[in-house]
């Protein structure tokens, strides 16, 4: 018995020893991983949960290094190359496109670039021939939010950000109620009826408190999620550079809900009283916190916002009706307040170059007469840095029928080394998320693929459900797997360059990105080409963002 992952819970496949076995009819073991997976994974489906094999299952899942590397594959992904993808990356990730904001020029030029490529590959625009999946958003903004308590005039991303949703026609005038936690007992004690209401909500999130305060009739919430002023000002500054062009979104109706956002430093000075005793009082006495005199005034205006995702599809053979998706996002956040441009050479560039060389894999694969069984999707989304925005779009009006999509893989920043990587020895790793929540298969295909093909390193860290940096909930897989889809997400993790303009195609490692982009071709394959798609035997406990 052989415990796979060490105790980083990572898989490092350069540590096993694999067997190498054939049966006397010619055929490889693959061959009854294809007809007889379920059951053998089934059996062990305890043991992987726990992060156990055994060995002997493992090497017949694996079947042989040597043996069972497909001499068809291999071809197609030596295509992918680094000097393609730094061809394509150094176009994307140029300033001539200006960051590539969601609806703005670099994103329609970045659109283009990508639809031209799929076109001289030979693939199908699939929205009636067409490269594009159009649709509109809304940009919202709030040219005028004004907060006053008591003769305290606040300022706007400085004393306080807004986070909520309101269009006021005239000043409104209550009173600052303290609520501290929104338990049922403090809604008891202290009266939010038409009244402004502060909640002491640190290490929670507002959308998660709000809704049950302003359901017993509070007209509005000032609120405090973290504490430290230096915390509150990174927010602030980034909602600052933000606000000259509105949030991005769908459309919908306006909610009477002003929320605002401020510092625990800066709600005891509302209040008068020092942070201590509002952290105390918060628990079970809030009404011992005097109340405060308000007014405020929210103005709100809309304006469209067209942008489009981009695709191209291959179809497959035999399994034509069932679609891979392979997904990345082209968009990224644009030029900053000072007027510097965030390249996003690795968000997302990174995936959609890779996304861009995969396909030209499979089409060229294709051409030779090696189309796979099932039918293959290229999705570069858009708006993924405003919300998940395209993956969302096209989750609620796919272009084919989700319950005909097998798997999502999805890519985002897998051109660079992150701070738990930058002093290994070794540095030839991914981070894999998502890959077994909602099926045991997936997960141990992409490893079969790994230990057969590139042998990164498969670091698990950021797959745990309690994962503080929620990385599983910000990219667009997530809009897959909320509809039951198996999904797996290759990412590299973070660096000092992330959303800042020095996110440059110089500092992007070429070499590893290629390997990784290897790793997924293979792995996306493996899925397009075996006999049985990846059955849906778990379920999906990560579905509130």
């Amino acid at each position: 018995m052989y415990k796979l992952l060490n105790d980083n819970n990572f898989l490092n496949p350069k540590k096993y020893t694999l067997v190498t076995s054939k049966l006397t009819n010619g055929f490889n073991l693959m061959g009854i991983i294809s007809m007889f997976g379920s059951l053998i994974l089934n059996s062990f489906r305890f043991y992987m949960k726990k992060k156990i094999w055994i060995a002997g299952a493992f090497a017949l899942l694996v079947a042989g290094q040597t043996e069972a590397q497909d001499a068809t594959a291999l071809k197609y992904a030596n295509t992918i190359t680094a000097t393609d993808l730094e061809k394509h990356l150094t176009y994307l990730a140029s300033d001539e496109l200006e960051g590539r904001d969601t609806g703005e020029k670099g994103q329609k030029l970045a659109a283009e670039y990508l639809a031209g490529f799929y076109k001289n590959l030979g693939l199908m625009g699939p929205v009636n021939g067409n490269y594009f999946q159009e649709f509109n958003l809304s940009s919202v903004s709030y040219p005028q939010v004004n907060l006053n308590v008591g003769k305290q005039k606040l300022v706007n991303n400085e004393d306080f950000i807004f986070i909520g949703d309101a269009d006021m026609k005239k000043l409104a005038k209550t009173e600052l109620v303290f609520l501290g936690l929104a338990t049922e007992e403090n809604l008891k004690k202290v009266d939010v009826k038409g009244k402004l209401v502060g909640l002491w909500a640190i290490g929670s999130r507002a959308q998660t408190v709000v809704p049950e305060v302003m359901e017993a009739g509070a007209v509005g919430i000032v609120v405090v999620t973290m504490e430290g002023q230096a915390n509150f000002d990174r927010v602030a500054n980034r909602y600052k550079s933000l606000s000259g062009r509105g949030r991005l979104g769908f459309e919908q109706p306006t909610k009477q809900e002003p929320i605002f956002l401020v510092s625990s430093d800066k709600m005891a000075v509302l209040f008068d009283t020092p942070v201590e005793i509002l952290k105390e009082a918060a628990k079970n006495n809030p009404e011992s916190i005097k109340t405060q005199k308000v007014s405020y005034l929210v103005k709100k205006e809309n304006r469209l916002v067209p942008t489009e995702n981009v695709m191209a599809f291959l179809e497959g053979t035999d399994k034509k009706e069932e679609v891979l998706v392979i997904s990345s996002h082209y968009d990224h956040v644009g030029i900053n307040s000072k007027g510097e441009i965030n390249n996003g050479a690795d968000d997302d560039g990174s995936g959609t170059v890779s996304v861009m060389e995969i396909a030209e894999a499979f089409a060229l694969a294709a051409k030779d007469g090696n189309r796979p069984k099932r039918s293959v999707l290229f999705l570069n989304v858009t708006g993924e840095e405003k919300g998940l925005l395209g993956s969302e779009y096209y989750s609620n009006n796919p272009i084919f029928p989700l319950e005909n999509t097998v798997n999502n893989i999805n890519i985002d920043m897998v051109g660079r080394i992150d701070y738990e990587y930058q002093d290994a020895e070794n540095k030839d790793y991914v981070y894999v998320i998502g890959s077994e929540m909602l099926s045991s298969h997936l997960k141990v295909i992409n490893e079969y693929n790994n230990i057969t093909y590139t042998n990164l390193i498969l670091d698990y860290r950021y797959d745990a459900e309690d994962d503080p940096n929620r990385f599983y909930y910000r990219s667009d897989h997530y809009n897959f797997a909320k509809h039951n889809i198996p999904v797996i997400f290759f990412f590299n993790g973070v660096h000092d360059d992330y959303h800042q303009p020095s996110d440059t195609v110089d500092k992007i490692e070429f070499p590893l990105m290629t390997k990784r982009a290897k790793l997924i071709f293979h792995t996306a394959w493996d899925l397009s080409n075996r006999e049985y798609r990846t059955p849906v035997d778990g379920s999906n406990t990560r579905t509130a963002r």
